[in-house]
């Protein structure tokens, strides 16, 4: 890595000439490495070793070398790089040893050997025999390999001990990389296992930009199925919107008619079959709900999560996140991070316009409720992942990052919109008055109850994504890039559409019930999508993948509970946030006695 026999010495003239040395050869070295992908000719292409796992579960990883492979006889190393995104995923980037260089040959040559013993033939058998494979990384390539195959015949366990690279390269750049694995050798104790590899370098005509192409399945994302599942989605979207609209239109006409004119009441009564609705309930309507703080909470958090989503579903369209490793987790810490005041400014405001007076508790809340939600179950899962020796388990300097995050970040940020929101937006207007004493709420059809509401509110938004799910979760916990941003807006923006909708049919035959418990409901009827989602995460587990043990299990059904959640919070604040105008709409063109 270079003498530091620098001694006191060295007069300062010569100290500095060397410190120019120093500063000019880092300078070269950092002009063509795989940070800005481009070598000169026989420049060191460095292979990293990543992880090894599971084949049927791409999320249980473990460091390559937990293996008893052995690396190459080369130590040094030129450049490293790992994020906070990448520890969080459980990257194990390990300098591999093998000699490459760029546009130079190399022909097959011995790594190591290896006599199995007892414990390292049974290492290697388990994995074979549960399908593992290993992840490697060339110049931010991933490349995948099988560590073993069971021979039917024989009923013997084989492991491959050559790896045969044939990388593609376009001018100063790689832009292609297949590995075949051949050599098979018979896993058994007292075996002697000679492990290769070689390189074929070969010209390509694949552009830089175009590189990632070749790991992308569009028969997979843009099948027919997927193009109708957004069509029918659609359809829907539109009879949504005719059927509010219909509300608005003719029923809340209907509804006008016989309160602002007393001559009509008893023909209008015998119209509608009751003397009782929405207008009754108008001096109660904007009762501040029950656990207004948590409330408040849980929308300035939706409103957060909404801008995360919509951010980085812009980023990834424009800037092709999934080309580099681990770059849509930083963009979505990031943009967590950034939009904190926005959760300040609108969970503060409401909070405020609700009568709150513990805003600094409030703030607290809003601030750490999905943080710490999403810290406890990884914290939590990470437990078993160091039982498992996983390299999914997160190191305590990135549990110091994270945390870090929170308080010097996410805390100050959320505060700086709490109180800007208190001030600017935080006073009541609502446009009708509240009663002092609450209104009692009359019995009513068991189909009309706030439960029963809440359960029916998530059906119709979930049948609007429920086919899109499919395809994120094959691309999470199977071998797919999912890239198909534009069609995960448009989903996104349809499912907006649907709850809102949905949530305001609901809304209107609660209040019509005189129920004007309509703020918890409507959050809770548009969230109740997330309780579907995980429904199907369920049966997603059982028939479409092949995971087993305590710790797939956990890792797969709490980061499933977190997806759920997060889910939940979005769309329960659409849901109030349409419900909202729809009821200061009616109200406000309610004539008041």
């Amino acid at each position: 890595m270079g003498s530091s026999a620098t001694k006191t010495t060295f007069v300062p003239f010569r100290a500095i000439c060397l410190c120019l040395l120093i500063a000019s050869c880092y300078v070269s070295l950092s002009q063509a490495d795989e940070h800005n992908h481009k070598y000169n000719d026989r420049e060191e292409v460095v292979l990293w070793m990543n992880t090894v796992g599971p084949y049927h579960n791409r999320q249980e990883t473990y460091a390559y070398f937990s293996l008893p492979f052995c690396s190459g006889q080369k130590s040094s190393i030129s450049h490293y790089h790992e994020t906070l995104s990448e520890a969080l995923q459980g990257v194990e980037l390990e300098f591999s040893g093998y000699e490459m260089e760029f546009k130079s040959d190399a022909p097959k040559s011995v790594i190591c050997m290896v006599t199995l013993q007892e414990e390292s033939a049974k290492a290697f058998t388990y994995a074979v025999k549960n399908e593992y494979w290993y992840q490697m990384y060339i110049d931010g390539l991933p490349i995948w390999g099988k560590v073993g195959e069971r021979d039917e015949r024989d009923g013997k366990y084989y492991i491959f001990t050559h790896k045969k690279f044939a990388i593609g390269y376009n001018g100063q750049q790689i832009v292609d990389i297949t590995l075949h694995t051949e050599g098979r050798e018979e896993l058994k104790p007292g075996s002697h296992i000679n492990f290769s590899y070689e390189v074929n370098w070969k010209p390509s005509k694949v552009e830089f930009k175009n590189r990632f192409d070749k790991y992308l399945d569009p028969n997979f994302f843009q099948h027919r199925i997927h193009w109708f599942s957004i069509f029918n989605s659609f359809m829907m979207v539109i009879f949504l919107v005719g059927l509010v609209s219909m509300i608005l239109m003719r029923t809340l006409r209907k509804d006008y008619a016989r309160y602002s004119k007393d001559e009509e009441v008893d023909d209008m009564e015998r119209d509608l079959g009751d003397e009782y609705g929405w207008k009754q309930v108008h001096g109660d309507v904007f009762r501040s709900p029950p656990n207004t703080l948590l409330f408040s909470a849980l929308v300035g958090a939706g409103y957060q999560l909404i801008s995360v989503v919509f951010c980085v579903i812009m980023f990834a369209i424009v800037g092709e996140l999934y080309t580099e490793r681990g770059s849509m987790l930083s963009t979505a810490i990031f943009v967590y991070a950034a939009t904190s005041p926005i959760n300040g400014y609108f969970g503060g405001s409401l909070y405020a316009r609700l009568g709150g007076r513990l805003w600094i508790r409030q703030m607290l809340v809003s601030a750490f409720t999905v943080p710490v939600a999403v810290c406890g179950t990884a914290f939590l899962i990470n437990f078993i992942a160091i039982g498992y020796h996983a390299s999914r388990a997160i190191p305590f300097g990135t549990m110091v990052a994270v945390t870090c995050i929170c308080l010097f970040v996410i805390l100050p940020l959320t505060l700086v919109g709490t109180v800007v929101g208190r001030n600017l937006d935080g006073q009541p207007d609502f446009p009708c008055r509240v009663n002092a004493v609450p209104r009692p709420i009359p019995e009513k059809k068991w189909y009309m109850e706030p439960l029963i509401i809440v359960l029916l509110g998530g059906v119709l938004p979930f049948g609007s994504i429920f086919i899109e799910m499919y395809f994120i979760f094959t691309s999470f916990w199977a071998y797919k890039i999912y890239y198909v941003y534009g069609f995960m807006l448009l989903v996104f923006s349809i499912l907006t559409v649907v709850t809102v909708c949905v949530t305001i049919v609901c809304t209107y035959f609660l209040l019509n019930a005189e129920d004007y418990r309509w703020q918890w409901t409507s959050f809770m009827a548009a969230g109740s999508t997330s309780i579907y989602v995980y429904a199907y995460s369920f049966y997603y587990f059982f028939f479409k993948t092949k995971m087993f043990g305590l710790f797939q299990t956990a890792f797969y059904f709490g980061y499933m509970a977190l997806f759920s959640g997060a889910l939940g919070i979005i769309c329960g604040t659409v849901g109030y946030v349409g419900t909202n105008l729809f009821v200061r709409k009616i109200y406000s063109n309610v004539k008041i006695d």
